[in-house]
C-alpha cells in the first residue's frame, strides 16, 4: 500500500476517480497503483504527481537502487528527504536511527520532535520554498545520545512550469568532525 499516495490524495480532497479522471487513466488502474499492486509508467507517474503535488520519482525509488551505492548511503550518516509545500515528508531515505520512516511520512518536523533544531530545519525549508534558492546550514539536533550536528543542504523541487512544488534536503551528520580539535 502506498500510504503516502493515499494521504496526498486525501489532502487534496480527491477521490480515486477524480485523480484518475485528471490523469486520463482508469480508476481501477489508479486504485492498483495506490495499493502498490502496479507501478505506473513514467508518463502516468508524472500526471499523478502533478495532480497531487508530489515528485514522480517517489514511485520508482526502489526500482533504481544500485546495491553498492545504496549500501554506501545506508552506512553513511546522510539523510535524504523530500517535503511538500506544507513541509510534510513525502519521502525519506536513511532517517536517523531514532526515527522510523513509516512514522515520519506525512508529518512535519515539529510533529515528529519539537525542538530548536527541528524549528531551524523547518525555517530553512520554508526559506528555500519562499526564495526558490538553494541553501545550506549547520543545525544542531538534541537526540537521546546527545546533540548531533548536521550539515543540511536543500533546494526547491520544481514542476515543468518552474513552479515550486516542494523541497529536497540532504543532511550529513558532522558531529564527530565538528568536535575534533585542531592542533595548536
Amino acid at each position: 500500500m502506498r500510504e503516502w499516495l493515499v494521504k496526498a490524495r486525501k489532502q487534496k480532497g480527491y477521490t480515486q476517480a477524480q485523480v484518475a479522471t485528471q490523469c486520463y487513466i482508469d480508476r481501477s488502474y489508479y486504485a492498483q497503483i495506490e495499493k502498490g499492486a502496479r507501478n505506473p509508467s513514467m508518463e502516468v507517474a508524472k500526471k499523478i504527481a502533478t495532480a497531487l503535488g508530489v515528485s514522480p520519482s517517489t514511485f520508482f525509488h526502489n526500482q533504481y537502487e544500485e546495491p553498492s551505492f545504496l549500501l554506501l548511503l545506508r552506512n553513511s550518516q546522510m539523510v535524504i528527504a523530500y517535503c511538500n509545500l506544507d513541509l510534510e515528508y513525502i519521502w525519506i531515505f536513511n532517517p536517523h536511527s531514532e526515527f522510523e520512516s513509516s512514522n515520519i511520512l506525512g508529518k512535519r518536523d515539529d510533529e515528529i520532535a519539537d525542538n530548536k533544531g527541528t524549528r531551524e530545519l523547518m525555517a530553512l525549508k520554508q526559506e528555500i520554498i519562499d526564495s526558490g534558492m538553494k541553501m545550506r546550514k549547520k543545525i544542531k539536533f538534541p537526540l537521546t545520545h546527545g546533540e548531533s550536528i548536521y550539515d543540511v543542504y536543500g533546494e526547491p523541487i520544481l514542476d515543468k512550469q518552474g513552479k515550486t512544488i516542494g523541497v529536497i534536503t540532504i543532511s550529513l551528520e558532522i558531529t564527530k568532525k565538528s568536535q575534533k580539535s585542531t592542533p595548536v
